[in-house]
């Protein structure tokens, strides 16, 4: 199989550069040392214990689900041999205890596996997220800390841009473009391990004589290895395998929209669009979807140019290209008349 591509790396970065260069470039990018001088990576630096007796400074005994699987299944959080369930279990637990546990079976050979997924840090260790800020986004940006011992976490997408940050343990990060989703072998969309679509395919192991496509992907692969401290950038709906080691390792990420999607307007965002058409335009015939098929390429992706150049400045309505406030309403209400609101 062809060897992953590394992800390009950035050594320095300022808020205002992030923004206005890195993220139009769309390309998921490693930030090596962004978070270097936290507190928190340095305790991590430590040990694990320390580490843990620094999250134990913040910890009030707010509550965290916790996904428990047994040492069988490798700490890969999957489907169940069935596929009509997951193995792995969730279970409530105040953090603290948690943290005692993973130390407890820090030496174990083949511990059992715990992950505590997707969880919002200001509510369980209130004042972390102050010590331990990121300076390249706006502080109105709730941090999330992913926390357990060694897991993998099969090939998804986020729904948003996302910066992730390694404070404890390693992380190796597979990442495949958007444009790979018809090789990747995608789960179901509305039944997920934990949100997000997943795709079917092991990475350390895949079987290419029933996911033969996933060949193709490989060839598209980045790789990024990421030590505490060092951050990697993902724009939203790239595919990205994460594996993390250590007995006790920690990532905190931040989910953001870009500038030109946040205000999401009446017809919010672009998955409920994918869902309206998985909805009322798949179930078309082949000829119906090919005579949509073009008023999409044409209007929403261009294929011919701006498709309302030919219209006369002032004349656009919801053609017009420019996220202002006027032409938001002018899509609201055009929204709302087709929709049969007004």
């Amino acid at each position: 199989m062809t060897s992953p591509g590394r992800l390009s790396e950035i050594l320095e970065i300022d808020a205002e550069t992030f923004a206005r260069d890195l993220t139009p470039l769309y390309q998921p990018t490693v930030l090596r040392g962004v978070a270097r001088d936290w507190p928190a990576v340095q305790a991590a630096r430590t040990s694990p214990q320390a580490l843990a007796n620094y999250l134990k400074r913040f910890d009030r005994g707010a509550m965290v689900e916790a996904m428990l699987g047994a040492p069988a299944i490798g700490g890969r959080f999957f489907y169940d041999e069935g596929g009509r369930g997951m193995n792995f279990d969730r279970r409530p637990a105040p953090l603290s205890p948690v943290l005692d546990e993973l130390l407890r079976l820090a030496d174990h050979p083949e511990p059992p596996a715990i992950y505590v997924g997707s969880t919002p840090i200001a509510p369980v260790l209130p004042g972390f997220e102050r010590d331990n800020a990121l300076d390249l986004l706006d502080d109105k940006i709730a941090p999330r800390l992913w926390l357990g011992n060694a897991s993998t976490i099969q090939t998804h997408h986020d729904m948003s841009d996302n910066i992730a940050v390694v404070v404890g343990g390693q992380r190796r990060f597979t990442l495949f473009p958007p444009d790979q989703v018809g090789n990747l072998y995608i789960g179901p969309l509305d039944f997920t391990p934990a949100g997000r679509p997943v795709s079917l395919v092991s990475l350390d192991s895949p079987d290419l004589e029933r996911f033969p496509k996933f060949a193709q992907a490989l060839e598209t692969a980045l790789v990024a290895e990421l030590e505490p401290g060092d951050a990697i950038y993902i724009p939203t709906l790239w595919w990205h395998h994460v594996q993390a080691t250590g007995p006790l390792n920690l990532l905190v990420n931040y989910w953001w929209e870009p500038a030109d999607m946040a205000s999401g307007g009446f017809g919010g965002q672009p998955f409920d669009a994918f869902v309206h058409a998985l909805r009322n335009v798949r179930r078309l015939p082949a000829k119906r979807r090919n005579a949509w098929r073009a008023f999409f390429e044409h209007y929403i992706f261009h294929a011919n140019g701006d498709p309302a150049e030919h219209i006369p400045e002032g004349r656009r309505g919801v053609l017009e290209n420019k996220p202002d406030a006027t032409r938001e309403a002018e899509m609201t209400a055009f929204l709302r008349r087709v929709l049969g609101r007004d």
